[in-house]
Parts: structure tokens; C-alpha cells; sequence
């Protein structure tokens, strides 16, 4: 055998280990720029691979002006532009700063942040707290209630949540997401058993704060029937499960795919392998049309490299209702990614599979060779800043991606 096929090999044995080992558990909620590396004050933190700011997409930039005036650095959209426009505000990804954040990513330095550590490798990831659907910052929309809505969550909800954690110890997020899955979720645009399992840990913990009954009953309220709140907590596991997998040199693994809405990106060994952003196969609100959605954008497709989005939609039916499709279409989707990956994984098991792993693991020469695009569920963002999410649905990843990053590794380029 080629030394080389042998050592990717080895390598990429190496990396699904680590994945599969891990044990990511939420340990604490802390202010991004107190927790993040190299966090400060003139940064905010976006989805996918780098982009300037005169380069972003509009629900991007709509979410940065936001954030902005989140801040407290303008008092108005217009003034934040500007501030944008001067060069005083530096951008970067979540992800070359162990963060991950879904649709525009946003992450600006006093948002609270969950901070979750994987007990086996010790490695650690952040991820802001998740608004719901809608007209939300991370979907671009950025008027006074958005704002407002962002204070109330840091400066109330926040603290609350911190003393709940601390007095649980942990939370273990694995675990959640595997029963979660076996109850009919994916974990990526269906996450509705995991938050009611996450509910049920979190009441426990709130019931042994110093809060009141009516503090409580807040707090409650306000995720019940928010789905996505448990994404972020998905997503910065995933992270931090993979984090010391992308040190590992030789191998040929995605270890996240992520979108900034205009581009389309894997990262293999930490690098980053963009593409054009392709168009998403969706179904819309009442009123919107695919003439008015943006490009795939977001780092929570990181799910679908884990082994959960499209890569379990199979065993979510009910998901249809949202982002379109049928369960058969789903079926034979998720299927043919096993032919994309090295393992049937261990954490994640399908039902109606009779048990059988998610796919997990894609290699890159594997989609070279098959011609098969990865398969990921996603939402829909308004093309325009300040309008919000306008549907969901699902999405191939363009193959040029994968090339570029096949011609590293064969160029010793990894």
C-alpha cells in the first residue's frame, strides 16, 4: 500500500477515536471576551470561513450592526455602519477562535457564552445562547426589540442559567443528543425531544438555585418552545469533540462544515477549503420566496460532520413539515451518506436503522470518488439585513470544497 494512504488511514482512525470518545458537558455560562481566546473589546466573531466586512452578505452585516449597537459602541444602525465601515471593528470565525454560532454566528464580546469542556481531552468550546426563530440577530434582523431581547437574555437570563450549571456541576450534552436522536430528532433544524430533555435537567438545577418560583417560571418560559435553544449547546460540543482531532496531521476527515453566506467551507486538520455558497432547497414562510433568500450560511452544519443534521434526518419524519421534502426523499439522502464516511458512529444510533451508528466521519476522497455531496439541513435567512429567518430546508455541499482540499493533501500542502 502507498505509505501515504496508510499513514491517512492511521490518521483518520486516530481522529474518529477522539471524536468518539468524548464527553463534552456544559461547565459554566461566562462573558464571551472573559472566555474566549483572543477575544477583546474591537472583535466580533462570525460563522464560517473569513470574510472582510464590505464582503458580507446582508443578514451578516444586519447582525453586526446589531451587535454593534448591542455593545453600546452606536446608538443607531446608521452610526454602527459607519464604525464598520472605518475599519475600528476587526472581524474573524468562531471557529479559529473555538467558538461555533448558527446563521450569521455573531458573537460579540458581552454576550454570554456557553462553555463546554470535553472531561476526556479537556479541550474547551463557546457558543452564544440562542435567541429562538424568527426575527433574531443571528438571522440578521437587528431592530429595537431584537436588542432588547439580547439584554434581557444577558442581563437576566444569563446569571440565572450560570447558578443553575454551577449547581449541577455539569451537563453532559452527548448523552441528551443520543436520546434525543432515538426519540426522532436530528439535532440540527429538529431539536424538539432534546429540549424537552434538556428542560428536565435544567428544572432540577433551577428548583436547587436561590432564584424564586417566579424567577423560575421566567426562565422556563422563555426556552419552552425554542428548539433551537438547544442547538448552540449541540454545536459547541461537537467543537469542542473535535478540537483536538483537527491537530492530528495526515488525515482527510471534515471536522465541521461552515457557511458565511457567501461562502461554503470544510475544515480539514484546521485548515479552511471554501467554495461558492450554494442555494438552498427550501420552504418558505407565508410570503417569501426563494427570490428573496440568501446564499447557505451558518457554522451549525458542524452537526452534519458529527454525524447528526442530514446525516440522521432519516430517523426525523416529522422534520418535513419544515424544511420540506419526504420522509422517503430524507431516507435515501441520509443513506447515501454512508458511503461518504469511515464509520458508522458509536455515540449516535437510528432506530429505525434497528440501531445502526449515524454515518460518521466524511472523507474527503471518499466524496471525490463517489461524486456524492453531503447532505445537510439548514434554515433560510432574508438576503436583505434586518429581516430574519424566512424558512428552512436543505442543502448539497459544492464539491469544489473537497477537491481543493484533496489537492493539499496530494501536494503535501497537509
Amino acid at each position: 500500500m502507498n505509505p501515504s494512504i496508510d499513514q491517512r488511514e492511521t490518521a483518520n482512525r486516530q481522529v474518529l477515536q477522539i471524536f468518539n470518545q468524548a464527553q463534552p458537558r456544559v461547565i459554566d455560562i461566562q462573558t464571551a471576551r472573559d472566555v474566549i481566546p483572543g477575544m477583546n473589546d474591537d472583535m466580533i466573531l462570525h460563522a464560517g470561513p473569513p470574510i472582510e466586512w464590505q464582503n458580507m452578505c446582508g443578514p451578516m452585516q444586519g447582525a453586526v450592526l446589531g451587535a454593534v449597537v448591542y455593545e453600546g459602541r452606536a446608538t443607531t444602525l446608521d452610526e454602527a455602519r459607519k464604525l464598520c465601515d472605518s475599519g475600528a471593528i476587526r472581524f474573524a470565525p468562531n471557529h479559529n477562535h473555538d467558538s461555533v454560532a448558527p446563521m450569521a454566528g455573531v458573537i460579540s464580546p458581552s454576550m454570554p457564552v456557553w462553555v463546554v469542556e470535553d472531561a476526556v481531552n479537556g479541550t474547551r468550546a463557546y457558543s452564544n445562547l440562542n435567541e429562538g426563530s424568527g426575527a433574531t440577530l443571528r438571522y440578521g434582523a437587528n431592530n429595537p426589540s431584537v436588542i432588547a431581547n439580547l439584554n434581557w437574555m444577558r442581563d437576566i437570563l444569563a446569571p440565572r442559567l450560570r447558578e443553575t450549571v454551577l449547581r449541577l456541576g455539569e451537563i453532559p450534552i452527548f448523552p441528551m443528543v443520543a436520546e434525543a436522536v432515538e426519540m426522532g430528532d436530528e439535532c440540527h433544524s429538529r431539536n424538539h425531544a432534546a429540549l424537552v430533555l434538556l428542560l428536565q435537567t435544567l428544572t432540577s438545577g433551577l428548583l436547587k438555585t436561590s432564584l424564586s418560583s417566579a424567577e423560575i417560571d421566567e426562565v422556563i418560559s422563555f426556552i419552552r418552545g425554542k428548539d433551537y435553544f438547544f442547538l448552540n449547546l449541540t454545536m459547541a460540543s461537537c467543537k469542542a469533540a473535535w478540537l483536538k482531532a483537527e491537530a492530528v496531521p495526515h488525515s482527510s476527515l471534515v471536522t465541521a462544515f461552515s457557511r458565511n453566506g457567501v461562502e461554503f467551507s470544510i475544515r480539514v486538520q484546521g485548515q479552511w477549503f471554501a467554495a461558492p455558497s450554494p442555494v438552498v432547497d427550501g420552504h418558505y414562510f407565508p410570503q417569501f420566496t426563494a427570490d428573496d433568500a440568501n446564499l447557505d450560511i451558518g457554522d451549525s452544519a458542524i452537526t452534519e460532520a458529527s454525524g447528526l443534521g442530514g446525516f440522521a434526518v432519516g430517523g426525523a419524519p416529522a422534520i418535513t413539515d419544515f424544511i420540506g421534502g419526504t420522509p422517503d426523499i430524507l431516507m435515501q439522502a441520509m443513506l447515501e451518506m454512508y458511503n461518504l464516511t469511515i464509520s458508522e458512529g458509536s455515540l449516535f444510533k437510528l432506530p429505525i436503522l434497528n440501531g445502526r451508528g449515524t454515518p460518521t466521519g466524511v472523507d474527503i476522497f471518499k466524496v471525490i470518488e463517489t461524486g456524492i455531496r453531503p447532505y445537510i439541513t439548514t434554515g433560510i435567512a432574508h438576503k436583505k439585513p434586518g429581516i430574519g429567518q424566512i424558512g428552512a430546508g436543505r442543502v448539497r455541499a459544492p464539491l469544489e470544497c473537497f477537491e481543493k482540499a484533496v489537492q493539499a493533501i496530494n501536494n503535501r500542502q497537509l
